[in-house]
């Protein structure tokens, strides 16, 4: 591969990472607060390409030197073909962004992965979680509302309607509404997960994003089930998938 090519890709390869920090397609792959991170290497890449091109533009004009001689035995040729192998590995992550676009996780990684409570719900439980806000339907994250059921000994959940958004995941003869949870990037994500009761949602699909408002059944999330509490839905509506699908 020539220097031009390998130049060109670096280009397409910074501007692949300011497209999806733009359009917001990065937060399928990391939380929000990296979007200033991923636009500077984007934009050092893209500069780094152009200053590279600029420079051998400017060089290939001032130059003077003839072509080395070859040997005759090729080994210069082949030195070249081996040392750009490398570089068409660029190719892979711009074509991955501009063509295929992957998804965010989603069923298959709950599936895969055990369900568990945040590691803050531990340091929460050594005080009292704060009292639900006032109101008929309360709206919480799946990780709070899991946090909760696991471990807030003072039952703020019990008897409150409470509003959750994730995606249905069917397992081991139960649908459950799920959200991943990351830290950074979605390589540490890990599912939090409700057991929905009453058969509402058994029949959509994998990966369905839905909204569900009801109640926890008290006692249901131990150690025993990976901190999954029962939930009994009043109501049930699938909603179009979240720009931002993970939870903090």
């Amino acid at each position: 591969m020539k220097r031009e090519t390998q130049n060109i890709l670096l280009i397409l390869l910074g501007g692949a990472l300011v497209k999806i920090a733009v359009n917001g397609d990065y937060l399928r792959y990391v939380k929000p607060a990296q979007q200033p991170w991923i636009i500077t290497g984007g934009l050092v890449m893209v500069v780094l390409g152009a200053v590279a091109i600029v420079r051998d533009v400017l060089a290939a004009r001032a130059a003077t030197a003839a072509v080395p001689p070859d040997d005759g035995h090729g080994h210069e040729e082949d030195g070249h073909a081996h040392s750009a192998r490398p570089a068409w590995l660029l190719l892979v992550p711009v074509l991955a962004v501009f063509l295929i676009a992957p998804p965010a996780l989603g069923a298959d990684s709950v599936i895969r992965t055990e369900a568990r409570v945040p590691a803050s719900a531990a340091a929460a439980n050594s005080a009292a979680f704060p009292a639900l806000p006032a109101g008929n339907v309360v709206t919480l994250p799946v990780n709070e509302f899991v946090s909760r059921a696991g471990w807030d000994k003072a039952g703020t959940l019990n008897g409150r309607t409470v509003s959750l958004t994730g995606f249905v995941v069917h397992t081991g003869g139960s649908t459950l509404l799920a959200r991943l949870v990351i830290s950074c990037c979605a390589a540490d994500a890990f599912p939090v997960t409700v057991r929905l009761r009453g058969g509402e949602a058994d029949h959509l699909a994998s990966d369905a994003w839905i909204q569900v408002t009801g109640q926890v059944v008290p006692g249901t999330a131990t150690r025993d089930n990976s901190y999954t509490p029962d939930f009994t839905p009043a109501s049930l509506t699938t909603v179009p998938a979240p720009k931002d699908p993970y939870e903090y």
